[in-house]
C-alpha cells in the first residue's frame, strides 16, 4: 500500500551540518525550522544545505517524474539558494541529519489517489493529495473513490507508522472514532482505547524502542472500528482540534493523523 524511495547524499557531502561556517549559531541562515515549523529538534536548527535541496528534488523526480511545484524540495531549493549566497554554506554541503538519515518521499494507495509524504531525516515535511486521473476525469463510480475515516487512519499508520504514539495522536484517533461511528462514548476495546493504552505506556517508557508505535495501533483500522464513514471537512476539522489541543505547540503534525485524515476529505471533496 506505501511504497517509497530513499535517497542520501554522498559520503564526502556529509558535513554541512558538523560545524562549517554559518552552523550553530546559524548567522542568519535559513533554517529547516524556519521552513517547515513542525520539524523539530536538532533538525530545526540546522541551515537548509543545497544538497539536502538537490537530494529532496531528486526523491520527488525519481518517484513522480517531475518537481512537485511548491512542494518540500522546492521550498528547500529557495532556502538553500538564499543560505548560498550569503555564504553561509558551500554548494557541495550537506546538513549531517540527512546525510546520516536521508530525505524519503512516500505514497499511501488510497481510493481516488494516493496520499504523499515526504521526509527529512525521518521528519515529516509535507503532506498532499495526488488524485488519480480517473478520479479528475469524473471516473464512473463516485462514492466508490471516497476515503473512509478507517481509510486515513491506515494511511496514517503507513506515513507516520514508525513513530510512537503520544497523547495528541490519542486524542485525535478517539475523534476520528467518534465521527465514524457516531457514538460519543469510549468503546472498550476500540480504536481510542487501544491509542489512549499505548500513549499512556509509552510516557513511561524508558526507550524509544520500548513504545508502542502509530503503525501498530493503525493497522488494520477500518476493521477495528465497530462503523465506518466517508471523510468530510467536519470530521476532518474535529479531529484537527483534538491533535492541536494536546500538542504543546498546538500545531498539526506533518503526516500525522489529522493530516491524514484532512487529505482524505481534500480527495473526497474533489471526487464530488
Amino acid at each position: 500500500m506505501s511504497q517509497g524511495q530513499q535517497r542520501r547524499p554522498s559520503s564526502d557531502q556529509a558535513q554541512a551540518g558538523g560545524g562549517g561556517q554559518g552552523q550553530g549559531q546559524g548567522g542568519g541562515a535559513v533554517r529547516y525550522g524556519d521552513v517547515f515549523p513542525a520539524v523539530t529538534g536538532g533538525l530545526a536548527e540546522k541551515p537548509v544545505a543545497p544538497q539536502d535541496a538537490a537530494t529532496m528534488q531528486s526523491a520527488e523526480n525519481l518517484v513522480f517524474g517531475e518537481t512537485i511545484k511548491g512542494g518540500p524540495a522546492a521550498a528547500m531549493q529557495s532556502a538553500a539558494m538564499r543560505n548560498e549566497r550569503m555564504g553561509l554554506v558551500g554548494h557541495d554541503q550537506a546538513t549531517d541529519a540527512t546525510a546520516e538519515q536521508g530525505v524519503s518521499v512516500s505514497e499511501t494507495r488510497v481510493p481516488g489517489g494516493r496520499i504523499v509524504t515526504e521526509f527529512v531525516a525521518g521528519q515529516a515535511v509535507g503532506q498532499y493529495l495526488a488524485p488519480d486521473d480517473a478520479a479528475d476525469a469524473g471516473g464512473a463510480g463516485g462514492d466508490d473513490t471516497k476515503i473512509t475515516i478507517g481509510e486515513a487512519l491506515e494511511a496514517a499508520g503507513y506515513s507516520a507508522g514508525g513513530r510512537p504514539v503520544e497523547r495528541s495522536d490519542a486524542a485525535a484517533i478517539q475523534a476520528a472514532e467518534v465521527r465514524a461511528t457516531g457514538l460519543d462514548v469510549n468503546i472498550p476495546g476500540g480504536l481510542a482505547a487501544q491509542a489512549q493504552s499505548a500513549a499512556d505506556a509509552n510516557a513511561w517508557a524508558a526507550r524509544d524502542d520500548e513504545k508502542a508505535k502509530l503503525g501498530d495501533v493503525l493497522s488494520n483500522a477500518t476493521a477495528k472500528l465497530v462503523a465506518d464513514k466517508e471523510v468530510e471537512a467536519d470530521d476532518a476539522a474535529r479531529v484537527a482540534s483534538a491533535e492541536t489541543r494536546n500538542k504543546d505547540d498546538k500545531t498539526v503534525r506533518p503526516g500525522g493523523i489529522a493530516a491524514s485524515v484532512a487529505a482524505a476529505a481534500r480527495l473526497n471533496k474533489q471526487g464530488a
